[in-house]
């Protein structure tokens, strides 16, 4: 009878124990879970956020193209096998209208000077003999005591001395012409852009002694599409950038008539104020890229740092009510300072991340803590 009262109790106690056993194998990996879980959960990033700005930004229309003299002067010799005796200006150098340039001998021009003066007094003093043999002529004309064929010669001596006078005077302006043709002069006033002009050579009539940038104004060829050539018109403003950074604020001269068919490009003809010297920052020649001026339009912005770049695209970070953030691709548009444009993507009343943006991911818990300005203010 004992046996068999032991025996249930010993059935009882092995069923609890494996009861108990299998409660702490069922236990222990469901709490190295929660563990697991709580030791890879990402802490909070703190950052900061703001709402898109409302701004008026340039509307702007981008062109390249040449700077280009506004008209180059030719200044060439009007002396024929005179000698260059002396250059008085050099390339860059800024001269004014009427300034001698150059020299020519002049000794030859002098010899024929004196001898067309000459000329002149002879041909007048020969004329005053015919004047009076002709005046004596007419007077014994009524009298039979020449004939009239006589008085017909001494009247045309008479026309033929005065013709001869104005021949003279005539070869005498010439040689005073010549004179003055052996100093050349700056036709305006502007710079010296080329010197071809050698002391000591003997040049022809029309031999190419400068080249003179009138007035010193320089010009900015814009290539401009043929569509956003509407866009445009004179007086329309351009800020012109040089290739070494230096900036000019120009205005639209002329259009072009005419649109080149190969480049489907037009010329846009922006003067550009005039400097001077040699370290003038834009020189005839040089590539410049520039923006037309065309007024302005309402845009949302944000701050740059808010957009955070990836695999080539743009995106901001909106912060939603539970601290978490959504990743948003937008397309931005024009830059103004420290803000950027938004064309798509949010709204006006979205909040975005701003300080820490290029650090998140899509669902990422975030700490929104006041910028440092607003925080300096409390």
């Amino acid at each position: 009878m004992k046996k068999l009262t032991l025996k249930p109790i010993a059935i009882v106690l092995a069923a609890l124990v494996l009861v108990a056993g299998a409660g702490i194998t069922l236990y222990k990996p469901a709490s190295r879970a929660g563990d697991s879980k709580d030791s890879a959960q990402k802490p909070a990033l703190t950052v900061t956020s703001a709402k898109p700005q409302p701004a008026s930004l340039p509307i702007k229309l981008s062109a390249n193209g040449n700077v280009a003299a506004w008209q180059e002067a030719v200044i060439g010799s009007e002396s024929n096998g005179l000698r260059l005796t002396e250059v008085r200006v050099n390339v860059g150098d800024v001269v004014r209208a009427g300034q001698v340039l150059a020299v020519f001998s002049n000794d030859t021009v002098n010899a024929d000077l004196a001898q067309a003066k000459a000329a002149v007094q002879e041909a007048q003093a020969n004329a005053a003999e015919a004047a009076a043999n002709a005046q004596r002529a007419r007077s014994l004309q009524t009298t039979g005591a020449i004939s009239a064929q006589q008085i017909t010669q001494y009247l045309t001596a008479e026309q033929t001395a005065n013709a001869r006078i104005a021949s003279s005077k005539a070869q005498l302006a010439t040689q005073e012409l010549r004179l003055k043709y052996t100093q050349v002069v700056a036709p305006d006033s502007g710079i010296i852009s080329s010197r071809s002009a050698t002391v000591g050579s003997v040049v022809g009539a029309g031999t190419e002694l400068f080249r003179m940038i009138r007035q010193g104004r320089l010009e900015w060829r814009a290539e401009v599409t043929a569509t956003e050539l509407l866009k445009l018109t004179p007086g329309t403003l351009a800020e012109v950038t040089a290739a070494n950074g230096s900036v000019l604020t120009g205005k639209v001269r002329m259009i072009a008539p005419t649109v080149d068919p190969q480049t489907r490009s037009a010329l846009v003809y922006v003067d550009l104020p005039p400097s001077t010297g040699g370290n003038a920052p834009f020189k005839a020649g040089m590539y410049a890229s520039g923006a037309f001026e065309l007024g302005a339009s309402n845009a949302l912005t944000v701050p740059q740092q808010a957009i955070a770049i990836r695999d080539g695209f743009s995106y901001v970070f909106r912060l939603n009510p539970d601290q978490r953030v959504s990743q948003i691709k937008v397309e931005p548009g024009r830059r103004l300072a420290d803000s950027i444009e938004i064309l798509s993507g949010i709204t006006a009343g979205t909040t975005i991340v701003v300080n820490g943006a290029g650090f998140l991911n899509d669902g990422d818990l975030v700490r929104n803590v006041p910028p440092p300005a607003a925080s300096a203010k409390r």
